[in-house]
Order: structure tokens, then C-alpha cells, then sequence
């Protein structure tokens, strides 16, 4: 079936035309299509033989007009006698809009992006090595592309935004996982979802949806930087005004301010020298306690307690006195990242509090671009295209499209209206309802875009009964949203989402 991909080559319908018809024959990615190849990879003392599946699946409604194509690169342990036994795991990433390469190529697939040890990037183009820390040898494994990323794309093009909404966003992949599971016999296989970030808003979405619209049930969840309540990042704050309401962030983002900190070497005296861990626990107990209630005052707090609640906030975050008190003691994420290395003309990154990044200007509220995603973006990009055809032999024309700006600025929130997204009291039901569902949470502790202390304050308040209290585990990491990319937390993530299919299998 690779050759049959080779042979046809996705356009925008132009290029193919038949000279000899009077009409424009549609384009090739609304056609299903299939590339197989075979590989190996060394898993501990393991070689895992596998094939790898580039592929495209049409949606169509029930009467068969076609809705979406849906790309997806799936790989299956060969020699597998008994499918019922194997695990499967459909992953996918955030944004929204972005595809599922983070994942593919930064953990669970048999090849990763050549990074450095700590994730920092060689010169260009990027390159793809065996990953020894995938999965595969423990789960078969499906890594989707929502519509708008990747190669899938809406049928027509027009309606794109028709599934750039939170429901139908979720809908549209459960048909392309309910699709997959009847295709491929896999309905007898236990089964997993691998979100990471808005990815994991989908995830808890999606087993919701798939076990009351299907009645399919889930072994396990993996949640890889966790955000399922927005509250917990929702500053409420823009350029133009200094906007008050929700004080929850300015808690909860607070250790991972002092991580950065610590990180960065910008805390005093004892405090720079302790164990980060150790450092966390004062910090995790001050924003749980007095600065919580400070918060909550307001302008009732004392002076004498808030020049006292100052210097403490200063000192957790390696910030001035000053600066704190300028901002009534909450410190917005983008100011932080902003002002942390301002001395140095630096700022840290929001995905990764680790990467330092460069500005035209010290002064201003907020950096000029992302210096972690600058670091990642180039080399994933290169080396998932270099991999389709080189190494996947599926050809295609279309862009691939890594992380959509469009498809995230008009993503559609339409079921929260006038209220924060949260798909918590939808994950607390699906786990309730269905008793043996396990959830695994991965938390990177310089994580500035979904902080490990807000994902705790999510479970916390989940209101999950004590029967099914321990379905859910956490572990942390020292690196940031994408914590693979720090080669030591990549190989402790790894081990752990082994040990998490074979438990909850």
C-alpha cells in the first residue's frame, strides 16, 4: 500500500486535472489513502519490529456526504497474535490547533527530534533518532491530527471552522477513534487516550462523549500538562487595562514563579541553595494560606500585612519589592516572563521556564515571542516533514500544518459562554460512571502555561468520590510543558507511561 501512496499525490486539485475534462476533479486529500512501511526499533534489550500506517480517513454524515479527512500515523507491534490483549493508545496535542507531532516525535513514537540533553536545539535542519524511551513495545499507537492541523483538512475547505469548536471538536475525532477501533478490529483492545495540554481538555471531552454517545470505556487517560478547568489560568487581564476578578492564577502560578526563579539563580541566601523540592513545599504552603487570604481581602488588607505579604512575594520570585507592590501583589504570567532576567535584557519562557529569550526592547509588559517555542518549532518542523516522505513514504503537496494560529484564534467556546472552560465535573462523571478508568497526570515543574499547583487545584476540587480517589496518580518532572525534551525527564516520563498502560491494562 505505500506504493498506491506514492502514486497519489495530494493537491489542491489543480495540478492533476484532467487536460481532457470540462470538470476539476476534486482534491486527492478527499480521498482515503494508506502508506505501510515496516521498521525496527531497540526498546531496552528489545527490538520491536513494527509497521508504521500514514494515513487518511474521510468522515462522511450518515447519508455519505463527506465531512473531514482525517490524517493519522499509526504504529503496530508486529506479531501480535491476539489484538483483544493489546493495549492502544489514540494521542493527540493542544493549542487548539495544533497537531499531535509534539507527542509523536517528542515521547510516545519510535522516533524522536534530536535535542541536547536538556532540550535545547543543534543548528538546522532537525533530525530524528531512534526514541529507546517509546512506548510501542508495551501499546499500539494512533496519533491523530484534528481537523485543521496536520494533513486533515474540512470537506469543503469553507467549513474548516465548523469543527474549530470545542463540541464539535470533540465529536468529529470520537467518529475518527469509533472509526478506527471498527476498521481496525480493535473494540476487544484495552484503550487510552494521550492528550497533552488543550490536548488533555479534549481528552477528558472525548471520554465523556465516547462513553455516552458509543458506550466506549477507557482504561486509562494519559494527561500530559493538564488543563481542564480555565480559571486557573485566566488572568483576566489585557494590554490596555489592569482588570480584576479572578485571583486564582496569581496562587497557583506563584511555585512555579519560584521554580523559574530558582532555575534562573535569582533567589537570595538560603533560598537559592535549597533543594528545589524543599523550596516548593514554603512556597506551595504560603500561596495555599496567607497569600491566598491577602488576596481575598483586597484593599481591606493592612498595610503592615501587605508590605509583609511584598517581600515575601518578592522573595519567592526573584522579583523587587518594588516591582511587586506596583502590581498590588499579583504578578500577571507575561510580566513575569518579562521582568524575571530584564536586568540581563532576557526573558524565560512560557512553555519552558528553562529557555532564556532575546527582545529589540527591556522595557514593556510581555516578551516578543516565546523563546521555548522558538527553540522546539524549527527543528520539529523540518524533521516531521523530512519523516513523511523520506521515512513514512506518504507524499503529499498540502502544508503540514504544526501549530495553526488561525484555527486557535477562532476556535469557538460556544458551550461556556460568559463562564470558564472546564471539563473537570465531565472527568470526575466518565470516572464515576465507569469505575475502572485510571488517569495519569504528567506536571513539568518550570511549566509556566499549565502549572503543576494548578492542575493539584483541579483534582482537589473535583468532588471524586474515595472509591475512585486513587484512579488518579501524578508524577513531576524538572523541565516544562514539554518535558520530554529534557532527556532525563524524558526517560522518567517514558517509564512511568509504561508502568501506567500495564497497570491500567
Amino acid at each position: 500500500m505505500a506504493e498506491d501512496a506514492k502514486n497519489t499525490r495530494e493537491s489542491d486539485g489543480d495540478k492533476d486535472k484532467d487536460k481532457d475534462s470540462t470538470e476539476t476533479p476534486p482534491p486527492a486529500h478527499h480521498e482515503e489513502i494508506e502508506a505501510e512501511t515496516s521498521h525496527t526499533v531497540k526498546i531496552g534489550r528489545t527490538n520491536v519490529k513494527y509497521t508504521a500506517t500514514a494515513g487518511r480517513v474521510i468522515l462522511t454524515e450518515e447519508e455519505g456526504k463527506k465531512k473531514a479527512s482525517f490524517f493519522y500515523v499509526a504504529y503496530n507491534r508486529d506479531g501480535v497474535d491476539n489484538l483483544g490483549e493489546r493495549p492502544i493508545v489514540f494521542a493527540f496535542n493542544g493549542g487548539p490547533g495544533s497537531s499531535s507531532v509534539w507527542l509523536h516525535l517528542g515521547v510516545l513514537g519510535p522516533r524522536r527530534v534530536l535535542l541536547d540533553d536538556e532540550g535545547m536545539p543543534f543548528p538546522p535542519p532537525g533530525r530524528l533518532v531512534a526514541n529507546e524511551h517509546s512506548i510501542i513495545d508495551v501499546a499500539d499507537l494512533v496519533f491523530i491530527d484534528p481537523v485543521g492541523t496536520g494533513y486533515s483538512r474540512a470537506i469543503p475547505n469553507e467549513e474548516a471552522k465548523d469543527f474549530h469548536h470545542f463540541k464539535k471538536d470533540i465529536e468529529a475525532v470520537g467518529e475518527f477513534v469509533r472509526l478506527y477501533l471498527t476498521r481496525h478490529k480493535r473494540w476487544s483492545s484495552p484503550k487510552f487516550l494521550a492528550g497533552e495540554s488543550y490536548g488533555t481538555t479534549r481528552s477528558a471531552g472525548l471520554a465523556g462523549h465516547l462513553y455516552t454517545r458509543h458506550g466506549i470505556t477507557f482504561n486509562g487517560l494519559m494527561l500530559i500538562s493538564s488543563i481542564l478547568n480555565f480559571q486557573t489560568a485566566g488572568f483576566d487581564m489585557s494590554t490596555a487595562t489592569f482588570q480584576r476578578g479572578n485571583d486564582l492564577p496569581y496562587i497557583v502560578f506563584l511555585p512555579t514563579y519560584a521554580a523559574t526563579a530558582w532555575y534562573h539563580g535569582r533567589l537570595r541566601g538560603k533560598d537559592q541553595k535549597r533543594p528545589l523540592r524543599d523550596l516548593l513545599d514554603e512556597v506551595e504552603d504560603f500561596a495555599a494560606n496567607e497569600y491566598a487570604l491577602a488576596l481575598f481581602q483586597g484593599d481591606a488588607l493592612p498595610e503592615d500585612k501587605f508590605t509583609r505579604i511584598a517581600k515575601k512575594v518578592a522573595r519567592f520570585t526573584g522579583l523587587s519589592e518594588q516591582y511587586v507592590t506596583r502590581y498590588d501583589l499579583r504578578i500577571e504570567i507575561l510580566r513575569f516572563c518579562k521582568e524575571l532576567l530584564r536586568d540581563e535584557g532576557k526573558t524565560v519562557g512560557r512553555i519552558d521556564s528553562r529557555y532564556k529569550g532575546i527582545d529589540r526592547f527591556k522595557d514593556g509588559d510581555a516578551f516578543e515571542a516565546d523563546p521555548s517555542m522558538d527553540a522546539t518549532m524549527g527543528a520539529y518542523t523540518s524533521a516531521l516533514n523530512a519523516y513523511m516522505r523520506d521515512e513514512l513514504e506518504y507524499e503529499s503537496d498540502l502544508p503540514y500544518e504544526i501549530l495553526s494560529s488561525e484555527t486557535w484564534q477562532n476556535w469557538d467556546y460556544a458551550d461556556f459562554k460568559n463562564a470558564y472552560v472546564d471539563v473537570s465535573e465531565t472527568l470526575r462523571n466518565t470516572i464515576t460512571r465507569t469505575r475502572f478508568m485510571k488517569v495519569f497526570v504528567a506536571n513539568g515543574y518550570l511549566d509556566l502555561a499549565t502549572p503543576y499547583f494548578a492542575t493539584e487545584y483541579t483534582f482537589n476540587h473535583m468532588g471524586l468520590d474515595s472509591a475512585v480517589r486513587d484512579n488518579v496518580s501524578m508524577e513531576y518532572y524538572d523541565a516544562g510543558h514539554m518535558m520530554y525534551v529534557h532527556i532525563p525527564s524524558l526517560k522518567k516520563l517514558g517509564g512511568d507511561l509504561r508502568r501506567f498502560v500495564a497497570d491500567a491494562s
